[in-house]
């Protein structure tokens, strides 16, 4: 009588399950809100040094009477002859036109962070990307310490009191030090919430629950953000929305429990029987209590008989003692590493395709509805190794093509054909990023999966902060950060193949379990393929006896 069998007694997708992903919802929009949030915030327009020559004029007549003039943003004009700039190379910049977008007042352009101050958002960036590896690291050894719930709670309002610290700053240190608050919760609210419904959903519903969720909600979160900003106006007002909404997580365990999984691997047997029991009460079920006994009796005597294998404490670097194990591991590492960076670069990677960036954001953000879809139609027929593995291949073709049309076709002239380049490109990597999540977290057993999933989002998360050097690679050649990417997204396909397939098989609850997991499955083993030989082998068995 092991977890599974019982969840199935109380009920493993009733009302219980439909709360937990509404919750699961809301947690991805303000997972949405909260990372993309300083992208929305520095957005920097296009710029001039203020003359009074200028004042009164429309962009178009600023940008004709720059023309001739080197690096227009940052150069002072001494004045106007005949419609064109007469540029002052003694005197510095200290005023600026900038042409906002709908009258949007960034930080940027409040603050004056342009020309000598233009790395300073860039500062604030990597302070958040510095936040997220230490709050990954932290509430991740939390998770597995005092519970999964809890963890969640604090790194959620963690992240929204960086965000709403941020509203208030003027200076860079101050600016740095809210980011790097704000960065602790980036990506640890999410996953936490993830594995917590993962853990109470069967094998079944798994792929749909958590997809159709993921995408319905995060594309709405990523959709209307950009439209909010530009409503609101105001980045410091926009922040005030976009962080209050977290204190609503505080309402979360009045309606959902801990972890039974983790609970079990704790050994607090009572507590997961209790969490149980209200799983089976709120989806109207009745479940006796005999069941619960024989329940108990199995993990304890489980316990007992690896306590006589082995001495070692389940802990994440226990994943590197054996060698599958280890390989695993290492695999899931940079195929985080590769996902993450390539993920962060194309989504961020949003100016000077002739569009305004907040409207290109938006509406390339819907893709997130046929990537979630793909994933529900495809990843129970051909498998979660199938699914990561084409994913990022089709990623990597588009995002060649996507490189070379940008390198030799006019932005302004070919908008819509970048846009939806660029929709499609946020697709694969969309495809790719949120398979690789349920992927890993299968492979991974419970004992450790809050450890290690979070120490593998570490480490992509720290990839996240090369992502500004790789989109500066187009300076030397426009195409040149797509083939970068495409190269890694063609690697992480590969490394796809050295790992093991998890659909329809008892995921591994301890380390000797994972050692062992798929032990005679080769590289290129497809469930679709192997169905496929066996209706072949059944025809075929049929046509002899006829």
């Amino acid at each position: 009588m092991d977890f599974d069998r019982v969840l199935e007694k109380c009920g493993s997708f009733g009302r219980f399950q439909f709360v937990i992903l509404i919750l699961y919802g809301y947690t991805n929009i303000l997972s949405s809100l909260h990372y993309f949030s300083q992208t929305l915030i520095t957005f920097t327009p296009e710029h001039w040094c203020s003359h009074d020559d200028l004042h009164g004029l429309s962009a178009e007549s600023i940008r004709s009477i720059y023309s001739n003039v080197t690096n227009p943003s940052c150069t002072l004009l001494n004045g106007v002859v005949n419609g064109t700039g007469i540029a002052d190379e003694q005197e510095t910049c200290q005023n600026w036109i900038f042409e906002r977008e709908s009258g949007y007042e960034s930080l940027t352009t409040e603050l004056k962070w342009v020309c000598d101050k233009s790395h300073q958002p860039a500062v604030g960036q990597s302070f958040f990307f510095v936040g997220s590896v230490v709050g990954t690291v932290t509430f991740g050894y939390l998770s597995d310490r005092i519970g999964r719930l809890p963890a969640m709670l604090m790194a959620t309002v963690a992240g929204a009191s960086g965000d709403f610290m941020t509203s208030f700053v003027h200076t860079l240190p101050w600016f740095a030090f809210s980011r790097f608050v704000s960065g602790l919760s980036t990506d640890t609210m999410y996953y936490l919430m993830y594995i917590l419904v993962f853990e109470y959903l069967s094998p079944k519903r798994r792929t749909f629950g958590l997809n159709i969720i993921l995408a319905f909600f995060y594309c709405f979160g990523l959709m209307t953000s950009p439209w909010l900003a530009i409503w609101i106006g105001n980045w410091r007002h926009y922040l005030w929305i976009a962080s209050l909404p977290a204190l609503g997580v505080l309402a979360y365990p009045l309606l959902i429990c801990e972890s039974a999984q983790w609970l079990l691997t704790k050994k607090r047997y009572d507590q997961a029987v209790k969490c149980l029991k209200w799983v089976a009460k709120f989806n109207g079920r009745q479940v006796e209590d005999s069941v619960f006994d024989e329940f108990i009796k199995h993990y304890r005597e489980k316990v007992i008989e690896e306590q006589k294998l082995t001495k070692h404490e389940d802990t994440f670097m226990g994943m590197f003692r054996t060698p599958r194990l280890r390989r695993f591991t290492l695999t899931l590492l940079l195929k985080s590493v590769i996902i993450t960076l390539s993920y962060d670069v194309i989504n961020r990677n949003m100016e000077g395709l002739g569009t305004s960036p907040f409207k290109l954001f938006s509406f390339t953000s819907i893709n997130y509805l046929p990537a979630g879809c793909t994933i529900l139609l495809l990843q129970n027929i051909i498998g979660r190794k199938g699914m990561a593995c084409g994913a990022l291949l089709v990623g990597g073709i588009i995002t060649t093509v996507t490189g070379f049309l940008i390198a030799f076709l006019d932005p302004k002239e070919n908008a819509l054909l970048l846009a939806i380049m660029i929709g499609l490109g946020r697709y694969g990597s969309t495809v790719s990023y949120d398979a690789e999540i349920q992927y890993a977290a299968e492979i991974i057993p419970t004992s450790v999966r809050g450890r290690a999933v979070s120490n593998i989002h570490v480490i992509g998360l720290a990839s996240s902060s090369l992502s500004f050097y790789v989109i500066y690679l187009a300076k030397f050649y426009k195409p040149l950060p797509s083939i970068f990417i495409s190269c890694l997204m063609f690697l992480g396909a590969g490394l796809c193949l050295t790992l093991p397939e998890t659909l329809h098989k008892k995921l591994p609850e301890n380390l000797a379990d994972g050692e062992r997991f798929a032990m005679n499955e080769g590289c290129l083993y497809f469930p679709c393929f192997k169905k496929h030989r066996q209706s072949l082998t059944e025809t075929g068995d049929k046509k002899s006896d006829a």
